[in-house]
């Protein structure tokens, strides 16, 4: 994948551009992560570019973005379960440190991470993992990519 999407992540996922959406919620877009090197990586991209934090929202579009976190939370935990035993739980974080747009992270989790990896933070992961081209988001993930479309499609229509 490449492009100047990932310079614009929210303006192309709203023209319908942006490679890495997987489905439009109620308050942003669900997208899954450049890098894959833990199988199931996604993040809530907000529908609006001039937003940078949580606060910035007015109260009801705050909730719904956290509803919309924690549908694409669980959306990863049920697609990650079924595609890997391994898999252990899902971590959800709000960051802002480098992108200067609300988002939230979504990272599952698994048994085979190291026993040095699997208790510290994913950001602790060396810096390899993140430019390595065996874990880039590429064809290789369309089941993934399919699976959590999904479980965020059931999860709606149940709500």
């Amino acid at each position: 994948m490449t492009g100047d999407w990932r310079t614009d992540r929210i303006g192309t996922a709203l023209r319908g551009e942006n490679p890495t959406v997987l489905r439009r919620l109620e308050s942003g877009f669900a997208v899954i992560g450049d890098v894959q090197f833990l199988p199931g990586y996604s993040v809530l991209l907000v529908d609006e570019p001039n937003v940078q934090r949580l606060s910035d929202l007015p109260k009801a579009k705050r909730l719904s973005f956290l509803s919309g976190m924690d549908q694409l939370g669980e959306a990863v935990e049920w697609a990650c379960r079924r595609l890997d035993p391994a898999f252990r739980r899902v971590n959800l974080e709000i960051l802002g440190n480098t992108d200067p747009f609300l988002h939230a992270h979504v990272w599952p989790r698994f048994e085979w991470e190291t026993a040095d990896r699997v208790g510290a933070p994913v950001w602790l992961y060396p810096r390899d993992r993140w430019r390595d081209e065996r874990f880039r988001l590429g064809p290789q993930h369309g089941v993934l990519r399919d699976a959590i479309g999904s479980e965020l499609d059931q999860l709606r229509s149940m709500a």
